[in-house]
């Protein structure tokens, strides 16, 4: 099966991205800050819960959620991940400016959503923001999420929904025959994904808000600047030409709004859901298996 998206091209459009990131990402920076509010539910004193040890900031960008996490819990271990070396480069010299120099900080870590380099129950809380919108096999990335999840574990993560871009995507449609926008799992598709690897209690919401361009110009210049470009691997591989887009503009030019503007839907989903307690099955493939050290195995002497 081939795959749905090329792994390489995201990692190039997030590198090209890391410089002007963060002055870009308005939206990304609205849905973090939602999800950060949500880490209030684990630090409620009714629950009881210690303070974490590990925390895991997956998908990190210039890394402003594992600064705050770190802030949060300044003794944790908070590790920023990111596919891309040059957004953790940009983190690391962010974390540094006005910060004590002898407090602890974010640790960067280059690596992939779908590979965690992490030990089996090792992470106290993941925390992914707009990161899995780039991934195809949720069920895949979610038992991996849960073998690293220690026991009660909590995950925190937003995605985007198939609502976002429609307009775009119906644009292009009708100038090409080549796909432009990702086909994003929908809510029931992320929690039902969630349930597949055994996590408890989850909790999902859906938000749709709108944005406005003066141009499908400069929405396609703000998709650049946040590395959101079409990394499809049945994309077509060479510049979308001039016909082809003053025939997407044309397309989308019945949408545009009494003040002038072209509108943009973003449907963002947000889950929280916990690991199991220790011992239960993980689930892959639609099966439970069961894991226990070499040793455990009992030998029959002849």
């Amino acid at each position: 099966m081939n795959p749905l998206y090329d792994a390489r091209q995201v990692r190039r459009a997030f590198s090209r991205a890391a410089a002007g990131y963060d002055a870009a990402a308005r939206l990304q920076h609205a849905v973090e800050a939602r999800l950060l509010e949500m880490l209030d539910y684990r630090d409620d004193p009714a629950l009881q819960h210690a303070a974490p040890q590990v925390v895991v900031d997956l998908g990190c960008g210039p890394g402003r959620a594992a600064a705050a996490m770190q802030k949060r819990w300044p003794k944790a271990r908070v590790l920023a991940l990111d596919l891309a070396l040059p957004m953790l480069r940009e983190a690391r010299s962010s974390s540094k400016r006005g910060i004590n120099p002898f407090a602890r900080r974010p640790q960067p870590l280059c690596a992939d959503a779908r590979a965690l380099p992490l030990a089996e129950n090792s992470v106290d809380v993941l925390f992914s923001n707009l990161c899995l919108q780039w991934v195809e096999d949720l069920d895949a990335v979610f038992a991996g999420f849960r073998r690293v999840l220690k026991p009660q574990g909590l995950l925190l993560l937003s995605t985007f929904g198939p609502d976002t871009l429609w307009e775009l995507r119906e644009a292009f449609a009708r100038a090409d025959d080549a796909p432009h926008v990702s086909p994003f799992a929908d809510i029931a598709g992320v929690g039902d994904a969630l349930m597949r690897a055994g996590f408890h209690q989850p909790v999902l919401e859906r938000e749709v808000e709108t944005t406005a361009y003066p141009d499908l110009a400069a929405l396609m210049r703000e998709l650049r600047a946040i590395g959101a470009t079409n990394a499809l691997a049945a994309r077509r591989h060479t510049l979308t030409g001039r016909a082809r887009f003053a025939a997407a503009e044309r397309a989308y030019e019945p949408l545009r709004r009494e003040d002038g503007s072209l509108p943009v839907t973003w449907e963002t989903i947000t889950a929280m859901a916990w690991a199991p307690e220790a011992g239960a099955p993980i689930r892959e493939g639609g099966m439970e298996v069961a894991r226990f050290p070499a040793n455990a195995i009992p030998v029959r002497k002849r």
